[in-house]
This record gives C-alpha cells, sequence and structure tokens, in this order.
C-alpha cells in the first residue's frame, strides 16, 4: 500500500465517521424534500479507466460530495485527484489517457484553481499535471487549500 492510499484509507474514514451525522441529515432532509431519490449516480472513468458508478447526494451544495468518502475508502478514488470524467469523455483519450493513470479525486487542482469558471483546457492542463507531478506533499496542500476555496466559491455566490 502506498502512503497516498494510506491517507486516502485512514483521512476517508475518519471523514466518514466524523461527517456522519451531516451525511445522515443531508441524505433525510433530501429524502424529506420528495423531489425523487436521494442520490445520483453517474459512470466515471476509474483507475484505468475502470467504469464505476459514483454517487453523489442530489444537491447543488458542496455536501453533495459527501457520498464520494465511501469511493475514496473503496479504493475507486482519491482523496486528491483529475477530475472524474464520464469514460467516453474526449479527456480520457489520446494523451489525455494517462490521467486514467491515477484515481480520479474528490478535489484536485482544478478544484482550488477556480472550478467551474476554467475552461476545459486549462482544467485538463491542470489535471495532466498533477497526474505528471503528485507526490504527498502536492496532495496534502491542495487539501489544505480546498475548504477555503469551496468557502469563498459559495460565498461570492450569496454576495
Amino acid at each position: 500500500m502506498t502512503a497516498k492510499r494510506a491517507v486516502d484509507m485512514t483521512a476517508g474514514l475518519l471523514l466518514l465517521l466524523a461527517l456522519s451525522p451531516l451525511i445522515a441529515g443531508t441524505a433525510l432532509s433530501i429524502g424529506l424534500g420528495g423531489n425523487g431519490a436521494v442520490l445520483r449516480r453517474r459512470t466515471v472513468a476509474g483507475l484505468e479507466g475502470e467504469p464505476f458508478t459514483m454517487l453523489t447526494f442530489r444537491t447543488k451544495s458542496p455536501l453533495a460530495a459527501l457520498p464520494l468518502l465511501v469511493h475514496v475508502v473503496g479504493g475507486r478514488m482519491s482523496l486528491v485527484g483529475p477530475c472524474p470524467l464520464t469514460p467516453g469523455h474526449r479527456e480520457c483519450a489520446g494523451e489525455g489517457r494517462r490521467r486514467l493513470s491515477v484515481r480520479p479525486g474528490l478535489t484536485g487542482p482544478w478544484q482550488i484553481s477556480g472550478r467551474s469558471d476554467l475552461p476545459w483546457e486549462e482544467r485538463e492542463l491542470l489535471d495532466l499535471h498533477y497526474v505528471d507531478h503528485h507526490w504527498l506533499g502536492m496532495d496534502l496542500t491542495i487539501l489544505a487549500r480546498t475548504l477555503p476555496a469551496v468557502r469563498r466559491r459559495r460565498a461570492a455566490r450569496f454576495a
């Protein structure tokens, strides 16, 4: 087991335990809202392009990503990695295929650098740079910068 995978499992389990009341409350709130299913399913390309069904909550808030922790602990995703994409996405072919040499991430350079405000080409470059140069220190830096980045975007939406 690599240090990255050990951090993913340990931090993922701790986060799942610590956030379990929030996860349960979010699921209950969505379920009571009566808008259908609590979870959204999407097929994405995992490590080596192996497809899997990624689960997120049916909400537009950052809480939507909480179920992804199950995929991190289960080894389908990493805490930090390239943005998860569908198996047929153009960025999973050609030169971009090397992005499949690592697990997709709950967060990554794309998340702390502007996420949906970035053009696709820039997100692709950030992902490929991460794949080619990632190391545990980079992962820890990205993790430390993720929550402030999410808070900034959320505050900007409500301003």
